[in-house]
């Protein structure tokens, strides 16, 4: 899949920025504004802008200030509470917060309310990183099931969930739980590199920053595998065929509710070698609801039918008079992609050294737009058996995917037949 391109272009250091962190005419005080936009600054200035400082934070001042800190400290715990996964970082803020408790009783009540509400979020996280754990180290591959298990006993998607739906809703209820685990932390963590204000390691414990994020990632490509694996599994072609057709009524489905993720790996998952030649399949299928999918979510021109569709969701969520029409799950990789490299299209200092805020302002917006995505509720009803088969059920590997695709229908020439007789040695122990 080609990479999204750079948005260098939006903030060429070369053009009006150029000009405007030059100009004296729109500083204050070390910062630079533009139209009453703050374009840059100094990284001291900046935390003099936004923070209290000596001069107006003495200990016989509390009463005054507290109110101020305190709502920083709520909005940092809401918006950010995996910083406080940290040890350092979590006894810093109770030694904050006793200070501002041992003043009035209204303190002290909203104090132990943000602290409880924090407790719960990262007890919840810890939780749901314990069921990720354990699903992936007691998942199998497919092929070690059909040897032990007779295949004409084994379930598939449909004997599971036969409307397709369904499914989609489901597949809806995955995502915005997965969605909503990731925390803004983890966009910084990802991609912002560490430079030399990160000296003190110390105020980072070893925890892993990205887990959720790239939890969601791996999501994406176990239901691409799962829907190759569901098309390639059944022995008869009429069949596979219907497989097929009940995956691109799930995609189509997808689409209609916002969930492009979803509808992007189950194209994946269709578009993967091993179903893509299975000619003598496809020609059983009506491809046309297929083909409209696959024209949305067209990698070319930076994918600019899907980024449409996008922006048409996300007008819809805005004006929403449902839950329902909330929906807004984007296609999870080319967003990473898009955040990656506006982030490393502009630099984080400007050639006269003061922080590029315009640029960190702009990385703000994509994350917020996000994070306004993922806190939506799925209005759908749960259904736990069609979500655990497609949490749990195992899946192909990419070696049986290919080797039940040549099963299925015969190599087309020498390459193929090489490979599938390798595979039906290593997999099947037979030659």
């Amino acid at each position: 899949m080609p990479q999204t391109p750079p948005f260098s272009a939006m903030f060429d250091s070369s053009g009006y920025n150029r000009n405007l962190y030059q100009s004296a005419e729109d500083s204050c005080g070390g910062l630079y504004y533009h139209d009453n936009n703050l374009l840059s600054g100094s990284l001291e200035a900046l935390i003099q802008h936004l923070v209290p400082n000596v001069d107006y934070y003495p200990d016989n001042q509390m009463r005054k200030i507290a109110p101020k800190i305190l709502q920083l400290l709520t909005e940092w715990t809401e918006t950010f509470p995996y910083d406080f996964r940290d040890e350092r970082m979590m006894r810093n803020l109770k030694d904050l917060a006793h200070r501002i408790a041992s003043g009035e009783e209204t303190y002290r009540k909203n104090v132990q309310q943000m602290m409880q509400c924090l407790i719960r979020k990262l007890a919840a996280l810890s939780q749901y990183e314990e069921v990720l754990a354990k699903i992936s180290s007691t998942s199998t591959d497919r092929l070690t099931v059909l040897k032990t298990k007779p295949q004409s006993i084994q379930r598939d998607i449909i004997t599971v969930c036969n409307d397709p739906y369904t499914l989609a809703q489901q597949l809806t209820h995955i995502e915005l739980e997965r969605l909503n685990y990731i925390g803004p932390e983890e966009f910084v963590q990802a991609f912002v590199q560490k430079g030399p204000l990160d000296n003190d390691k110390s105020c980072y414990s070893e925890r892993k920053k990205t887990r959720n994020l790239e939890a969601y990632v791996e999501w994406f490509n176990r239901l691409s595998y799962l829907v190759a694996t569901e098309i390639c599994m059944p022995v008869k072609k009429k069949h596979r065929a219907r497989m097929i057709e009940y995956f691109i009524d799930v995609a189509r489905e997808c689409f209609n509710i916002g969930n492009f993720n979803s509808l992007m790996a189950i194209i994946s998952g269709m578009n993967m070698s091993p179903v893509s030649r299975l000619k003598k399949t496809w020609a059983k299928v009506k491809t046309a609801k297929f083909d409209i999918l696959e024209h949305q979510m067209d990698p070319s021109s930076n994918f600019y039918n899907y980024r449409t569709a996008l922006r048409g969701a996300a007008q819809r969520s805005l004006t929403a008079h449902s839950s329902r029409e909330k929906i807004v799950i984007p296609f999870f990789s080319l967003l990473i992609k898009d955040i990656y490299f506006l982030n490393e299209g502009c630099a984080n200092r400007l050639p006269n050294g003061h922080v590029n805020f315009e640029k960190f302002w702009e990385l703000a917006k994509q994350v917020s737009e996000f994070m306004t995505w993922k806190q939506v509720e799925c209005p759908f009803e749960r259904d736990r058996k069609i979500l655990q088969y497609l949490i749990t059920v195992p899946v192909f590997s990419e070696d049986a995917l290919y080797l039940a695709s040549y099963e299925s229908e015969g190599p087309e020439n020498h390459i193929e037949k090489d490979r599938w007789k390798s595979l039906r040695s290593s997999l099947l122990g037979r030659v």
